[in-house]
Parts: C-alpha cells; sequence; structure tokens
C-alpha cells in the first residue's frame, strides 16, 4: 500500500484550470508517461458511482492499495463484490507483461493485462485520470491501449557519498511507482562509505559506514533492511540492483579492509567529492576473494536478474590492469545467476557474457561487444544525470556534464543521441542521481522532480508522441499533484 501524504482537497482545486461543467475528452487528461493510444468516446462516469470493484486473479495487495486510494484520496469506500463497477481482468490474449488495456464506460471501468505487473501499470494510469477527473466528479469514456517504448526504465540513487534511510528509499519508490519505473538502481559503496551489510567481511560497515561527504553522519543497510526494500520495491514491480563500484570508487573498502590495498597501509577517511585516486589491488588473489564473496552475498538477497559491478573512473589502475580485473570479475556475477552491468568503460573486457554496458558520458568507439549484441542501458550524464543543476541559480548540484533544464531533460531520444550505438541494443534508460550536493529528501525532490517525470515518459513513450509543448502543459497539472504529496519539486522558470 502506498505510503504517500494525504492529498489536500484544497491543491485539487486547482489540477484542472476549467469549467467545472465540462468534461475534458481521455485524450486531453495530463497523463504522464502519455499513453501509446487513446480512443475517445461518448458520455461519461460519474465518479460517486464508482464504488465497487471485482477481480479476477489480480493481487490483493493491489485491490488494497485501490481501496486505500478510494479512502484516502477520493474521501469513498470501494467495496468489493463479485460484479463491480470497477474490474480488473487478468487476460493472457493482451501481449506483454507490462501492457494493458484502460475501458472506461458510462457503467464502469475495465483494467485487462496479461498478468499483476500489466494491471498495476493501468492502475497507475488510471489513478491520474481519477485524480484530473476529481474537480468534475465526472470520469470521461474512452480506450486506453498501452505498453512501454523499453523495458528498462530505470532510477539510480546513490546512497554512498550521503546515505539515505530505509524510509527515505521506500519514498522514493512510492514516486518512482507512479510514473512506471521498473528498476533501482542504489549504489551502495564508494570512497566514502561503505552501505551494504557484507557478513563475511564484517569491517565493511563496522568501519566504513558513518563517513559521508562532508563528515556528517553516514550509516548501512543491514541485509535485512536492504531485503525489505527489495520486498518494497517488488509490491510495485519495480527490481531493485545493487551496485558494489570496483575497482575504482574504493577507498571506504580499502580503509576497512588495508590488505586490498597494494601497500597493506590504510587511507584516511575521504569525506570530499574527488574521483579516481583509489583503486583495489589488481595483483593480489585476497581482491578477488573479496569480490567474489561480495558478490555471493548480493546475489543470494537480490531476486532480480542484474548486479552492477561499477567500473567507471578508474584513473588509479593502470588500464591493462584494469582489464585483466574486469575480466575476471565479471564472470563472478554470471557464476551466481546473475548477469552483470558495468558502466561504459567495462567496455574493454574481453568477457564473452552478456553485460549490461551503461553509457553515461561521450565516447566515440563501439565495443566489440556492444557490436554482438550486448545490452546498452542510456544515462547520457548531459541529459540523465539528475545531479546536475538546472542554472546557475541552482540551489544543488554540479554542472561538469553541464547544465540540465527540465527541457533540456525531456527533448532527447536514446535511439538518436548517439549515431554510432546500435539502437537494436538500447535496452532503456536510467536517470541517475548521485548524491555530492544532498542529504535528504528536500534535496531528492530538488534535484529530481520535475526532470524525473520527463525521463519517465522518454522510457514508456514513443518520440513521435512526444513534445515539449504538449508535455509542459501537463506537467505543470502534475506539479500540483506532486505538491499535494508533500514533494518539494524545483520551481522551473519554464512552467508558469
Amino acid at each position: 500500500m502506498l505510503r504517500i501524504s494525504l492529498f489536500s482537497t484544497v491543491i485539487f482545486l486547482g489540477l484542472l484550470s476549467c469549467n467545472p461543467d465540462k468534461i475534458n475528452p481521455l485524450d486531453s487528461l495530463p497523463l504522464i508517461p502519455y499513453p501509446q493510444n487513446i480512443e475517445n468516446a461518448e458520455g461519461y462516469l460519474s465518479l460517486s458511482e464508482l464504488t465497487s470493484i471485482s477481480f479476477n486473479g489480480a493481487a490483493s495487495s493491489l485491490v488494497l492499495e485501490m481501496k486505500n486510494f478510494w479512502d484516502t484520496s477520493l474521501a469513498m469506500s470501494l467495496e468489493t463484490k463479485p460484479e463491480g463497477r470497477l474490474e480488473l481482468q487478468i487476460d493472457s490474449s493482451i501481449e506483454g507483461q507490462e501492457a494493458y488495456q484502460l475501458h472506461l464506460t458510462s457503467k464502469g471501468v475495465v483494467l485487462r493485462a496479461a498478468g499483476e505487473e500489466g494491471l498495476y501499470r493501468a492502475w497507475q494510469s488510471l489513478q491520474q485520470i481519477l485524480v484530473f477527473s476529481k474537480e468534475t466528479g465526472k470520469i470521461p469514456t474512452g480506450t486506453v491501449t498501452d505498453k512501454s517504448v523499453y523495458p528498462y526504465r530505470g532510477a539510480m540513487l546513490d546512497v554512498a557519498r550521503h546515505f539515505f534511510t530505509v524510509a527515505e528509499v521506500k519514498r522514493f519508490i512510492d514516486l518512482m511507482a507512479l510514473y512506471k519505473f521498473n528498476f533501482l538502481h542504489l549504489h551502495l559503496s564508494d570512497d566514502q562509505g561503505w552501505r551494504i551489510e557484507i557478513k563475511s567481511w564484517p569491517d565493511l560497515t563496522a568501519l566504513s559506514s558513518d563517513s559521508e561527504v562532508g563528515g556528517t553522519q553516514g550509516g548501512f543497510y543491514t541485509q535485512e533492511d536492504y531485503q525489505e526494500l527489495v520486498a518494497y520495491a517488488a509490491d510495485r514491480f519495480i527490481t531493485i540492483i545493487p551496485e558494489i563500484d570496483v575497482p575504482g570508487h574504493t577507498n571506504a573498502a580499502l580503509h576497512a579492509y588495508p590488505i586490498l590495498n597494494c601497500d597493506g597501509v590504510a587511507p584516511p577517511v575521504h569525506t570530499g567529492i574527488e574521483v579516481g585516486f583509489s583503486s583495489l589491488c589488481v595483483d593480489k588473489p585476497i581482491t578477488y576473494q573479496f569480490v567474489e564473496d561480495v558478490i555471493r552475498e548480493l546475489a543470494a538477497i537480490t531476486p532480480g536478474p542484474y548486479l552492477h559491478l561499477g567500473g567507471d573512473e578508474t584513473q588509479a589502475t593502470p588500464e591493462d590492469q584494469f582489464i585483466r580485473f574486469i575480466n575476471k570479475v565479471l564472470p563472478m556475477a554470471d557464476r551466481y545467476g546473475k548477469i552483470p552491468m558495468g558502466w561504459f568503460e567495462t567496455r574493454q573486457t574481453n568477457y564473452k557474457g552478456q553485460v549490461v554496458s551503461q553509457y553515461w558520458a561521450k565516447e566515440v568507439d563501439v565495443p566489440e561487444g556492444v557490436r554482438k549484441g550486448n545490452p546498452i542501458l542510456m544515462s547520457p550524464s548531459s541529459f540523465a544525470y539528475l545531479d546536475m543543476k538546472y542554472d546557475t541559480l541552482s540551489k544543488h548540484g554540479l554542472f561538469w556534464a553541464g547544465y540540465t533544464s527540465v527541457q533540456k531533460a525531456y527533448e532527447w531520444s536514446p535511439k538518436t543521441l548517439v549515431p554510432s550505438l546500435p539502437v537494436e541494443n538500447i535496452i532503456g534508460i536510467e536517470a541517475a542521481l548521485w548524491s555530492e550536493t544532498i542529504s535528504d529528501n528536500s534535496g531528492i525532490d530538488y534535484l529530481a522532480f520535475p526532470r524525473i517525470l520527463g525521463h519517465a515518459e522518454i522510457g514508456w513513450t514513443e518520440d513521435e508522441l512526444r513534445n515539449w509543448e504538449d508535455y509542459k502543459q501537463r506537467l505543470q497539472k502534475h506539479l500540483v499533484w506532486l505538491r499535494s504529496k508533500g514533494v518539494a519539486y524545483y520551481q522551473s522558470p519554464l512552467l508558469d
């Protein structure tokens, strides 16, 4: 059940700037991400009549979530009945696990999908339809037929530079779910801190979890905490991907276990934001035992298909050593049943198995593995790094990749941004939120919102259905909705 603030009745009066007696057609409602196809119909359904639900095979957790929405957001009751005005139907004829059909008539609403995940995506669209029909109390009729463009639509949260609590991560998951994201990548280790319990190497958290950027108090997740987050996300059809960054970004690990350093000396705690100065000792056998132990323990508590091994900004590791290291550790993920992921530097590997290359900065070459079919995940820093400042006046963020306005974050396509990358290999988009300059929910809100809504639409909606002027009008309505949830988003001068 979503744990988000109750909607404010007063705020909802501003969600639609229209005549209360006017019923806007279904395709004019400000849905984000915008569906692939909407067909309008005549007539409307009175919201006050939508008080009963029936379901065949749908998850009881989804029904409970919907009932909670009726209670807290509509001030109505939704009762389970054999033939409800609202129907959830498992329909095997619908192709695609996230595809769905939403059919609205004057008699009721039917959500159809091949499985529970598709029904959940349909529910997010219906929730927005209800929100933006609340002022008139009249739901427009028609049919939404929808599916995602990319199978991977993710966000990354850096909990290593600054630590975020279980409650803070859950709040982020709740907001992601509203916009049909399906992957959350947690950056669990870096130079500043180690954030996940590894039972075979206990000093990682005993000695290297308290620090963070700026010298403030850090923290870590027990394996039970992590599994709680995995389960919480899974209830919202979001898969968590853990990242342990190696061989660079490892000062915290070297501080806890100096045996992993080539000189055997523990470096001091690092609380700055400099990068590229640390490296595991590639020539020591203990290094590979360490990495394999971490992979083994993480794989055991991660049901999703991927495990991220970092591999970026390895200036302290000579290139030949880096290639040797990557060639040894990528197969470890496969050995424990996971598809390895790595930042785009891992393109240099000779590993013959599948590995997801995460594109993040300008590159001129296309790795051989990518040419042979390995998946590419698009996270271009100039467009999809949520930690970049909006403009020169932004109170949070960095600007090494340039300023990224709300419009710039929306006006790009994974298919055309880098012509040398094979389009057929691109599996999706990930919006990355690095935390050098933020440490709490207000910072997450400021940098992520509203840009992350644009990334959600890039990942879900066909390019030809997207344009800035239309999206801007829809986004402005969503800002009111986000405000009602207590989201302290950035107030862009590009929006009214």
